[in-house]
């Protein structure tokens, strides 16, 4: 597996530019992202001393985010932890390639990259090439990340892709199925992945990048440039007005979708599944 390591060397210029990055965490969105990114951390013991966490960087703001904030904690914590920073190339084009190399640079981020060959993998594929393409990503992230020797591997999913699938799951996947802040790998022993932005509002990141000029990259394969054309490729755009909509008149609502995944009765639901079984309310029913 060939792999390019970016030994971030930066000029007085970046470095004035990366301490208003840093600064714009510490002070406009202490509370918002900062705050709610240490209460993740904390609510779900999320990092834990003697860990060694993978920050995995696909290029996008969400994932960015998140290494800047594990450079912030790793300087800061009173718990001693390890952290590496990994960018999985799986066939992007020259300039999303560079783009990322000049992120990293510019944001003072020492990231490790190797290429793979997923994009053209999946190109082909007529049905759910992005399930695909997340399922080889996530596979190509652990094993990468295992060979650095780290334990956990830290994506940058947020509050609103946690409702989003909550709802994706009930409109069009028929089941009832959350976004766990935290969870093991199945098929790689002892390894966990982590979501440290899970309370953080994608409003919020989009300011973050904004304020800051920041420019990086969305998913840079050739189904998402189809699904800009037709927007009904899209089942997540649809998701994403659907709540808009419902918020004009429920302000709240995205709130109770995300607290919705903290209070399932089992006594009232008809069936539900775990650890791989399937159970009926008539098995417990008098």
């Amino acid at each position: 597996m060939q792999t390019v390591s970016i030994q971030c060397v930066i000029n007085m210029s970046d470095n004035d530019f990366c301490a208003k990055v840093r600064g714009s965490l510490q002070k406009k969105y202490r509370r918002s992202i900062t705050g709610r990114f240490n209460r993740a951390l904390k609510v779900y013991k999320l990092v834990n001393e003697g860990d060694r966490v993978a920050v995995c960087v696909s290029g996008g703001k969400d994932s960015w985010l998140t290494a800047v904030l594990f450079k912030e904690l790793k300087k800061y914590s009173d718990v001693p932890f390890e952290v590496e920073y990994i960018v999985m190339d799986p066939g992007y084009a020259q300039e999303n390639r560079i783009l990322i190399e000049q992120n990293a640079k510019l944001l003072d981020i020492p990231v490790k990259i190797f290429k793979t060959n997923i994009f053209d993998a999946v190109h082909e594929i007529p049905k759910s090439p992005c399930y695909l393409c997340a399922r080889m990503r996530r596979g190509y992230l652990y094993s990468f990340a295992k060979e650095l020797g780290c334990n956990k591997i830290a994506l940058g999913h947020h509050y609103d892709d946690v409702i989003e699938t909550t709802l994706m799951g009930i409109l069009y996947g028929a089941q009832v199925q959350g976004m766990l802040p935290k969870l093991h790998s199945t098929n790689f022993k002892g390894m966990e992945l982590i979501r440290p932005l899970y309370f953080v509002r994608e409003a919020d990141i989009i300011s973050w990048r904004d304020t800051n000029n920041l420019s990086f990259l969305h998913c840079a394969c050739r189904f998402t440039e189809k699904s800009e054309i037709d927007e009904n490729l899209s089942k997540r755009k649809e998701i994403k007005q659907l709540i808009a909509e419902l918020k004009l008149k429920h302000p709240d609502v995205e709130k109770c979708i995300f607290k919705s995944l903290e209070n399932v009765n089992i006594d009232t639901v008809l069936a539900y599944k775990t650890g791989g079984k399937k159970y009926s309310f008539l098995d417990r029913y008098i």
